[in-house]
């Protein structure tokens, strides 16, 4: 069997002895570091795909596909996973997950073309699916005692919010002194620690009682979850221009949905479901994957628009861009780690909804801020926002504790896919309302230049037009302060039903 240390386990895949105290902490930091940089190349690519496209010559469908293609197998192979987990051991599958991420990641250096680096994406994406839920069940096998657990998922949490952050400075850092290629090499360091510190620290965990692999189940789900992930992609991307009339949008969420419907009514027929979807009975369950995806959709729509704010109409490189989008990061910390005291004093109920009610904040600076928007008010945005993340720590706590010990493999499937559908929803749903309202602006303005924010600044630069590069910062601010409307509405309402689901009195220390 592959590795150094192997407890005894019981049946469900939990320890029959706690790990020492000095192990338990040691594997955190592993899984850490191994999550933090699967959770990075989620925004990483947008900083380096510039100097790719200067190298390689993509086209335009070829670099949508660059970014597309890791977050669409990541998706839609999170649930397969986490099943497999279950059955072939969760530490065997971390370790195949980490060495094929750093395998992937260390092949750039023979990419040399565009299809390539599309096949390396979709590697890592594979590699992410391993790793993504995987170590978080890991933590439910890892840390026994209820509140350590809790304190450890919150350090996940953190650590999953911060990391989409943390990637454009990383990437802006490494393309101001190397070709593109380091962003993908920047991986391999952290996935061969992982790989010789999980042989060193982690159990294997499995479940005994797995049942049968369920083939067709398997393809319904990554089929679903990847058709859902890239239609909703599609709808943002054209909405500009083809409004609700995208077609090929409407067909793939129309199989989506089929797909999906299917796939839940052959885990409720199977006594061995791929996912068991009658956790969703539970209403704590619910709660905390609801604070997953609206969590994620506060800073993924952040992230993506303020990016853009930044360096075309601040005029910072992307490096320093970067540091300045750290706010999301510090307000993921500073809510994160200390939750779990925070439930302490108030409740899991009250945090819950106050956690979410922070990135609502967050949104409603930007609809109110005084102007011309000045970085203080987006700083002061961006940390509420990244504050979601308190709702994100502790509804991975509810989550956790809302399931079985032999189910963790499931609720860790159904957090991450929550996680990964609120990031993408997030940059779709506010991206496109950015995008409408810019393209509002522009267009009875400066006809032809109203695509987007970038191709109105590069008409400008072109045509030496000041009057087109201002009337499309003012545009592109005015978007912001639209989107902080509608973000802010949007999460007051997740925050009032996240407040409503959660049941009163609940004890996250407590295995419902």
């Amino acid at each position: 069997m592959i590795g150094f240390y192997a407890p005894a386990t019981s049946p469900d895949g939990t320890l029959r002895e706690p790990m020492p105290a000095w192990r338990r902490w040691a594997s955190l930091m592993v899984l850490s570091v191994a999550l933090l940089t699967v959770v990075m190349d989620l925004t990483v690519l947008n900083v380096a795909l510039p100097s790719i496209s200067a190298d390689l010559k993509p086209s335009a469908t070829q670099q949508l596909w660059m970014v597309d293609a890791y977050s669409l197998i990541l998706a839609g192979l999170l649930i397969p996973m986490s099943a497999l987990a279950d059955r072939w051991g969760r530490r065997l599958l971390l370790i195949l997950g980490f060495t094929l991420f750093g395998l992937a990641s260390l092949l750039v250096l023979w990419a040399g073309s565009s299809a390539a680096v599309i096949g390396l994406r979709a590697l890592l994406g594979l590699g992410g699916a391993m790793i993504m839920p995987t170590t978080l069940s890991m933590l439910r096998v890892v840390f026994t005692d209820p509140r350590e657990r809790t304190l450890a998922l919150s350090v996940w949490a953190a650590v999953s919010a911060a990391g989409a952050a943390v990637g454009p400075i990383v990437a802006g850092l490494l393309l101001e002194h190397f070709s593109w290629h380091a962003a993908f090499l920047v991986n391999v360091p952290p996935m061969v620690i992982a790989v010789v510190a999980a042989l060193y620290l982690l159990p294997e965990s499995r479940v005994a009682a797995s049942g049968s692999w369920d083939l067709p189940g398997t393809l319904l789900a990554v089929g679903g979850v990847a058709t859902l992930v890239w239609s909703i992609k599609e709808f943002g991307k054209h909405y500009v221009a083809d409004g609700l009339g995208n077609a090929p949008a409407w067909i793939g969420l129309t199989v989506a949905a089929i797909a999906l419907t299917l796939f839940v009514l052959r885990c409720l027929r199977r006594p061995d479901p791929l996912l068991d979807v009658r956790l969703f009975r539970r209403p704590q369950l619910t709660a905390g994957v609801l604070a997953a995806l609206f969590s994620m959709l506060a800073m993924g729509g952040g992230l993506l628009l303020l990016a853009q704010w930044l360096q075309l109409v601040e005029g910072f490189s992307p490096s320093q861009a970067g540091y300045r989008l750290l706010p999301f990061a510090a307000g993921a910390i500073l809510t994160a780690i200390p939750a779990r005291s925070l439930v302490d004093l108030m409740g899991a109920r009250t945090v819950m909804g106050l956690a979410l009610l922070l990135p609502a904040a967050g949104f409603a600076l930007f609809y109110f801020a005084p102007e011309p928007l000045s970085y203080a008010w987006v700083a002061a945005a961006m940390l509420l926002q990244g504050a979601g993340a308190g709702a994100l720590a502790i509804g991975s706590a509810m989550i956790m504790s809302g399931s079985p010990q032999e189910k963790a493999g499931n609720a860790a499937a159904i957090e991450e896919t929550a996680y990964d559908l609120g990031n993408v929803f997030g940059v779709a749903l506010l991206g496109t309302i950015a995008a409408v309202v810019f393209t509002s602006r522009i267009g009875t303005q400066f006809p032809g230049a109203d695509a987007s924010l970038a191709e109105a600044m590069e008409v400008a630069q072109q045509t030496g037009s000041p009057e087109l590069a201002a009337a499309a910062a003012a545009g592109f601010t005015e978007a912001i302060a639209q989107v902080g409307l509608v973000g802010m509405i949007l999460l007051a309402l997740a925050a009032a039903a996240v407040y409503l689901l959660t049941p009163r009195g609940l004890d996250i220390d407590m295995q419902h």
